[in-house]
């Protein structure tokens, strides 16, 4: 960035100089959609971060594994005593969480996924399928 702008600047900034900024800040034109005020707290969170050292190294290196796949999100801790409720097909299936694994249906199972193929008869993501990671769908 060639010129020093202040956050408290934004503030006064018409349309068009705020998008002026962020081609000059970020080398991109401003994404579609985007308000002015977003803009603003966009453009005044990254010139902070800039003024200030920007993001932690170790958040660098978090979200750099994280976008190139090496980092995974865990799936939520359910304890035993929990209970997962999934619709399928017309009919509720109710799994409780025990110290061992899962209980289905009066059986035992070490994993949601083993589950979830036995209720649909294809191979899915357990923690998905539940809910508890992305999206499930039907």
């Amino acid at each position: 960035m060639s010129r020093t702008v202040r956050t408290t600047d934004l503030e006064t900034m018409d349309r068009a100089a705020l998008m002026a900024l962020w081609s000059e800040t970020f080398g991109t034109p401003v994404p579609k959609g985007l308000s002015q005020p977003f803009l603003r707290r966009f453009l005044a969170f990254e010139l902070q971060s800039r003024r200030h050292g920007g993001l932690p190294t170790r958040l660098k290196a978090q979200l750099a594994a994280r976008q190139s796949g090496k980092l995974k999100t865990p799936a939520p801790l359910v304890k035993p005593g929990g209970r997962l409720l999934r619709e399928w097909n017309g009919v509720t299936h109710v799994v409780d969480v025990i110290a061992e694994g899962y209980l289905w249906q009066g059986q035992r199972y070490r994993s949601l996924s083993a589950i979830a193929r036995a209720i649909t008869g294809a191979r899915w993501s357990g923690p998905r399928f539940f809910g508890l990671k992305g999206k499930a769908s039907t």
